[in-house]
């Protein structure tokens, strides 16, 4: 019985009460931790995203010493979905930690120069190896300290050497007519990086290789080389082969194909752990152009060559054989070089193969390949 007036206290009721107002308690506390994370989350993605663009450095020097010339240099193309040339060239400048690999003559070279093409319909990619010892025509260039030097027929090394990256693009525009649209100069470190992120990249050798200015000692058989003895390995020239640059440059394009199919591989590229640091080694290891020098443009280029079928990135070494006035020098075949850079200017399609035959979407083409290798061959299959 209860008295008049009063009620009854539902035990349940008082119960249930007392729950709400818990469970609201953490619900709102399971919310604002909830925004703490993805706030971290978010912050430290921004965070690593601007540590990565921030170690890409602007070449804007280049951009200076080109713009007084643009006149004679080749017609930009300017249609939608165009083609794409971007010079790639391999800085061996000592000063920069570099003083193992040779003397530091306060100078910088490029061992190594690619004119990459990227076909406008994003389908084939060729990249056209330019022997550092090719004899070519250099046009009138000013060095770093500001004094000019005189046009000159001279190996192509020169050019980087004598000018930088902004007299190695007028020599390549004045042999091919093609315009060069982008630039990035990669440094040895930033190689030596690259490989060791991806961990290693495997050779095999036919014999054990001994190159104390390469500093390479490696044995026989197929093994992964890191990033010191990658280095080494494509730029040997005395332990390797005939000693020639021509094979080194093979030995270069091999390497990268299979440097390529490391990084594109599933491994790599979706593994967020294993992603970080290869794009930290490639970022740290650039100069570019301002079209190239940050990582939004740098993933649009990454973007655009990520689909095509690795049988469709091409390296080639252009037409050459050994100059008539100096067997250590090369010269251009012609009109087999020409009719290459023809190709490339026009966007038509470049066959890369074994010395003639190309084997290319099961179709023989016997005539007009080039000697070279794809990103899809086994680099221990060409050793």
């Amino acid at each position: 019985m209860t008295e008049a007036g009063t009620t009854e206290a539902d035990p349940g009721a008082s119960s249930s009460a007392s729950v709400r107002p818990r469970r609201r308690h953490w619900l709102r506390w399971g919310a604002l931790g909830a925004s703490v994370l993805v706030l971290a989350v978010a912050a430290t993605g921004w965070s690593l995203y601007r540590k990565l663009d921030g170690n890409i450095r602007t070449d804007s020097d280049t951009a200076q010493a080109l713009a007084p010339y643009e006149k004679e240099r080749p017609t930009p193309v300017r249609a939608a979905g165009k083609a794409r040339n971007i010079l790639v060239l391999g800085s061996d400048n000592r000063g920069d930690g570099n003083g193992a690999y040779g003397r530091d003559e306060g100078s910088q070279r490029s061992d190594t120069a690619i004119l990459l093409h990227i076909a406008a319909d994003g389908r084939s990619a060729t990249g056209v190896s330019i022997p550092r010892d090719l004899m070519v025509d250099i046009p009138d260039c000013r060095r770093p300290d500001g004094s000019s030097r005189q046009a000159q027929f001279a190996q192509f090394n020169w050019a980087f050497q004598t000018g930088g990256a902004a007299c190695a693009i007028r020599t390549v525009e004045k042999m091919t007519d093609i315009r060069v649209d982008h630039h990035l100069v990669v440094d040895f470190q930033g190689f030596k990086k690259l490989v060791d992120a991806v961990d290693g990249v495997e050779v095999c050798l036919a014999e054990p290789v001994h190159d104390r200015e390469a500093k390479l000692d490696l044995p026989a058989g197929r093994q992964t080389l890191n990033g010191e003895d990658a280095l080494g390995y494509v730029r040997a020239r005395h332990g390797l082969g005939n000693g020639s640059d021509t094979q080194r440059i093979e030995r270069q394009q091999r390497f990268l194909g299979s440097l390529v199919k490391k990084v594109r591989s599933n491994g790599v590229l979706l593994n967020p752990t294993r992603a970080y640091p290869v794009l930290d080694a490639a970022t740290s290891s650039l100069t570019a152009d301002s079209g190239l020098d940050s990582l939004s443009e740098l993933y649009e280029l990454v973007r655009s060559v990520r689909d095509i079928p690795e049988e469709h990135i091409r390296f080639l070494t252009v037409p050459r054989q050994s100059y008539r006035l100096d067997i250590n020098r090369d010269e251009l075949v012609q009109p087999a070089a020409d009719e290459l850079f023809t190709k490339l200017r026009e966007d038509r399609p470049v066959y890369v193969g074994d010395k003639n035959t190309e084997k290319n979407d099961g179709k023989e083409k016997p005539d007009g390949a080039y000697r070279g290798t794809t990103a899809d061959v086994d680099i221990c299959a060409n050793e």
